[in-house]
């Protein structure tokens, strides 16, 4: 059989890790039966693929294997599967649970992948193995474990509501997003449709340019955002350790998002967050969103217009703030998942006995993040999907675990209700969005009122 690989980066993330992964997953593939085709190099970037797509064209392949080495957007996802009428396989790279950064974050470029895969009608079988310990048999898998997406696609509505899922329902349908600059390119996890979401939900989306965010930023004065930077120093001290100037410029997005909020009436956010908070303004609005969903004005990140409605949703059932989170990893021997983001999550849901800290974006080296690992406990998972172009509510449940910091920023180490193998198998299955929402307890029985209140399947991982 001719292999043709394809190897996808980012140089944001470590590139030099991703390069030494790839040079076992390299050994490893030439060590095969198989003919392997293509130069096994990272590709950095789109011009780098569509050069090594147009090389592969002219041989004769047989299997298209894309190595997922480090997170990526699903562009060359999409692009690879289209440009060969191939079998399509996913290899993507675990990597250790140190406490540090996410030196590559390949899962959630799988997970990314699934999810547009399953938009555009992309049949594909996936792999998620370390390089270093993978044998011939669990290889020899990808040629045969095609994810069983048909059973996903026609799940049943649940039973009527309650009395308190129609009132829910009802404060659901009076709510509005303020969306603020567009999703990422290749983000298809992120996209939405006005009138879709309006017809199933009700909620209303007003979109905000993201350079209007920057201008009222650069206008508040120092002396408004004292009280943001008294509060937070009181939690958090460290925050005098971090760039004083990026600090402040992080802060006033906070007094900024609460002006917004206060004309436009909004009830939650969804804002576009990199690369330009970086590059053109100059402060991370991680800590700013952080703190405006611990008093439950959800920030959906990446400006994941349904990623706000989870958060809305999961919120009202719960009476809590929740966080919108990226899965990041799955350990099926330690029978765990971490669920991440890079330094968002409310500082309500810190484990009590670690301090929180203030940080920096561990691509972006700019202020203001939180860094804390979660308060083990009781957990609902949910996320209203739009994977295979359907609406569902998808549910799980878990349990944070008493464990150190998994990766920087805010994450914790999750036991699932369901066997670790069985949640990895259908995430991929699924289809399901690369964010999630979590809130404490479980929440399972009113979340399925109010999904048959406004009409949703419930598919449960």
């Amino acid at each position: 059989m001719n292999i043709g690989v394809l190897a996808l980066g980012r140089s944001t993330f470590d590139v030099e890790f991703a390069k030494e992964k790839l040079n076992q997953c390299t050994r490893f593939l030439y060590s095969t039966k198989y003919n392997i085709l293509g130069n096994c190099e990272l590709l950095l970037d789109e011009s780098d693929v569509s050069k090594e797509i147009e090389k592969l064209q002219k041989e004769r392949v047989d299997f298209i294997l894309i190595l997922q080495v480090t997170f990526t957007d699903a562009i060359s996802s999409i692009k690879i599967s289209a440009s060969f009428k191939k079998p399509i396989g996913i290899w993507a790279f675990p990597e250790p649970r140190l406490g540090g950064r996410l030196r590559l974050n390949a899962f959630c470029g799988l997970n990314l992948a699934s999810h547009a895969m399953s938009l555009n009608d992309f049949e594909f079988s996936w792999l998620y193995e370390d390089p270093e310990t993978v044998d011939f048999s669990k290889f020899n898998k990808i040629f045969e474990k095609k994810r069983k997406y048909s059973d996903f696609l026609n799940r049943k509505i649940p039973n009527a509501g309650s009395k308190k899922a129609k009132e829910i329902k009802d404060k659901i349908f009076s709510y509005k997003i303020g969306k603020i600059g567009n999703h990422p390119d290749g983000f298809d996890t992120c996209n939405y449709d006005p009138e879709k979401l309006r017809t199933f939900c009700g909620i209303k989306v007003d979109e905000i340019n993201l350079y209007d965010l920057f201008s009222i930023a650069k206008t508040v004065k120092r002396k408004k955002i004292e009280e943001t930077f008294e509060i937070v120093e009181k939690e958090i001290p460290s925050i005098k350790d971090v760039d004083q100037e990026e600090l402040l410029s992080s802060l006033k997005l906070k007094t900024s998002l609460q002006q917004i909020k206060k004309v436009g009436k909004y009830d939650a956010f969804a804002i576009r967050c990199w690369p330009e908070m970086f590059t053109e303004y100059g402060g991370a609005i991680c800590a700013p969103a952080s703190m405006m969903t611990e008093n439950k004005t959800p920030c959906a990140c990446e400006a994941d217009v349904y990623g706000a409605v989870t958060q809305l949703i999961l919120q009202a059932v719960s009476n809590q703030p929740v966080f919108l989170t990226d899965i990041v990893d799955m350990d099926i021997e330690d029978n765990t998942g971490v669920f991440w983001h890079c330094g968002q999550a409310p500082i309500s849901m810190c484990d009590p006995e670690f301090k929180p800290r203030a940080t920096i974006h561990t691509n972006r080296k700019m202020p203001l993040l939180f860094e804390f690992p979660l308060k083990e406990g009781e957990v609902t998972i949910m996320r209203v999907s739009q994977a295979f172009g359907k609406h569902k509510m998808i549910l799980c449940k878990g349990t944070v675990l008493k464990r150190g910091l998994p990766f920087a920023g805010t994450s914790g180490v999750i036991k699932f209700e369901k066997e670790a193998s069985q949640v990895l198998e259908n995430i991929i299955s699924s289809g399901l969005e690369h964010h999630v929402a979590i809130a404490y307890g479980d929440h399972i029985k009113l979340l399925s009122e109010v999904a048959s209140e406004l009409r949703l399947p419930i598919l449960y991982i």
